[in-house]
């Protein structure tokens, strides 16, 4: 009787270390290379280069001010554009990449039709997240109030490249690591 008193006790607590060490093995707090909350990244850089003039714009979306800076973009120009996020005077931009296969990238341009096409080197799936890219520009202000959209997912579940309506990407599962929302002029 005391054996099987002893073999349960021992079962239960073997139960127990099992599950908590696979609670604190999943735990994404521990996961400090990649792990950029809303709350961090505090701009968004765009650094636009006009592909036949050399040209480079800067244009800086502070995250939570409410405002959009336009971006100025000319129909039928090619732009060769590399986004920078920043936390306070902190470039994490290079976190990000070298966690690319945990991050994707979704451009949306509403009321715009720009083609977009990914330049950096794919993640282990054969995906580019998108932090350098090459837009080409057949209408910039299509509709009223174009806009840019670009939001930055954290461990999606699965991530396309391709144009989904007036976006460029998408996504199942993750979460949103940062968002940013530009205006777009002629």
């Amino acid at each position: 009787m005391k054996n099987i008193i002893s073999i349960q006790k021992l079962s239960l607590l073997l139960i127990i270390s099992i599950f908590t060490i696979l609670v604190i093995s999943c735990n994404r707090d521990n996961d400090i290379e990649d792990d950029f909350p809303q709350e961090e990244i505090t701009n968004i850089i765009l650094h636009i280069t006009h592909d036949a003039t050399g040209t480079t714009q800067n244009y800086n979306y502070s995250v939570g001010s409410g405002s959009a800076p336009a971006i100025k973009l000319e129909d039928g120009a090619t732009y060769i554009v590399n986004a920078q996020f920043m936390n306070g005077n902190e470039d994490v931009t290079n976190e990000i990449n070298l966690a690319k296969d945990e991050h994707f990238l979704i451009y949306d341009f509403p009321r715009s039709t720009i083609n977009l096409e990914r330049l950096d080197i794919p993640n282990k799936d054969g995906i580019k997240i998108g932090l350098k890219t090459k837009w080409t520009v057949v209408k910039a202000v299509k509709d009223s109030s174009p806009k840019l959209i670009m939001t930055l997912i954290h461990d999606p579940l699965s991530s396309s490249e391709a144009q989904n309506g007036s976006a460029w990407g998408s996504i199942s599962g993750g979460e949103t690591d940062s968002e940013a929302t530009y205006g777009i002029t002629n």
